[in-house]
């Protein structure tokens, strides 16, 4: 049966709500957030009110009681107008709160979901490491048990909303045993913020999502209770798999959002600047390179809703979903290069969004699993040899 991918009412009404927030309340203040390297914490309250962290996840836990596809309406429409905010929203709630409610037990979620959909507090999901990147079955940060405790050492980098002054927990893999082959035992383990040994590093430099808060963290002899181990031991590295798989629905609608916003900011630009007494907007070349842009948002658009449509009807969606990260994150990066092109020189400067888009554009391709890892799972789907 062919998937609906019209939205419905409600659904509408939350898209309609989203843009009128990132219009009104993001696009004035962002660009200043952005160039101070800062965590803009009064938007991130206000997105917690509006009860944006809490969209996917049951009323009883303190959400909204929506689906994925509502999540991924509002990352788009927060990315149309600055991807800093979309990727604290889209690293809290996919990252960070879902692993709990997919995996956690009955305590762990009454706990830790209800601050964590309120937006009071983020959390972070501690899967990359320095040796290991896409490798992340390499993980070398170790959980030894100890009588009732976890004692965890490693460290972790690349973690986004890992360091905020609201952040109340990180989910790390750690190995906690070997199997009878020798293969690593990688476990999930919910580690709160300001335990004893666990160090958040100074924020990256970055070239792009500057607004946003990334850190390495390292862990030395950190204790956390037993309970904290999240689901079965030894099935972490499968469950942060599943995670990433309803991730990159996620990200492919914040690269959707960035891919649109460039297009909208292209067009008004079109229509305002004059160039040899006309505005460049009448100029088919101009005209066919938005007309293009347009086509790849719209395009990554249907791909990532249908990836959303499987995911929440309960059918399966893992190439759907690498199939939509692959592509928007490729046209975002194509639609951020072709909108700094129409800005000219204009696009160059930080002060025009399309700047912040070229900048914040790239990781794209590199987050939530690279454009190559994204192949490698389109083409196993398929079939082909692993």
């Amino acid at each position: 049966m062919p998937l609906d991918h019209r939205l419905t009412p409600e659904h509408e009404e939350l898209r309609r709500t989203v843009e009128e927030f990132a219009h009104d309340v993001i696009a004035p203040k962002i660009g200043d957030f952005y160039e101070r390297h800062e965590f803009p914490y009064e938007i991130v309250r206000e997105m917690g009110r509006m009860g944006l962290f809490g969209l996917p996840f049951p009323e009883e836990y303190g959400g909204m009681g929506g689906d994925y596809l509502a999540l991924g309406i509002a990352l788009e429409e927060l990315a149309r107008v600055d991807s800093s905010v979309a990727i604290t929203l889209e690293a809290g709630v996919s990252l960070g709160a879902m692993p709990i409610f997919r995996f956690g037990t009955e305590e762990q979620k009454r706990q830790w979901l209800p601050r964590l959909c309120s937006g009071e507090a983020l959390g972070a999901f501690g899967l990359t490491e320095p040796d290991c990147g896409s490798d992340a079955g390499g993980t070398r940060t170790t959980a030894v048990r100890d009588g009732d405790e976890w004692v965890i050492n490693g460290s972790k980098c690349f973690i986004t909303n890992s360091g905020t002054d609201i952040t109340g927990l990180v989910t790390v893999t750690a190995v906690t045993g070997r199997k009878d082959d020798g293969r690593p035992l990688i476990s999930s383990i919910i580690v709160p913020s300001g335990t004893p040994g666990f160090t958040v590093a100074a924020p990256y430099s970055k070239v792009g999502w500057n607004a946003s808060d990334t850190r390495e963290l390292s862990f030395s002899d950190v204790r956390v209770p037993v309970a904290n181990l999240l689901g079965e031991e030894g099935r972490g590295y499968a469950q942060f798999l599943r995670i990433l798989d309803e991730g990159r629905i996620a990200i492919s609608a914040l690269a959707t959002g960035l891919a649109q916003g460039c297009v909208d900011e292209s067009v008004k630009y079109a229509k305002e600047r004059h160039a040899f007494g006309r505005p460049i907007g009448d100029n088919q070349a101009i005209q066919f390179k938005i007309a293009d842009m347009e086509l790849r948002a719209h395009m990554a658009r249907v791909g990532w809703r249908d990836a959303a449509s499987r995911l929440v009807h309960g059918e399966p969606f893992k190439k759907e979903a690498a199939l939509a990260k692959l592509y928007s994150s490729t046209v975002a990066v194509d639609n951020a290069r072709e909108g700094t092109q129409i800005f000219g020189g204009y696009g160059f400067m930080n002060e025009y969004p399309v700047a912040r888009m070229w900048r914040d554009s790239k990781i794209l391709e590199i987050g939530e699993g690279t454009s190559e890892v994204q192949r490698m799972l389109i083409a196993r789907e398929l079939g082909l040899p692993a």
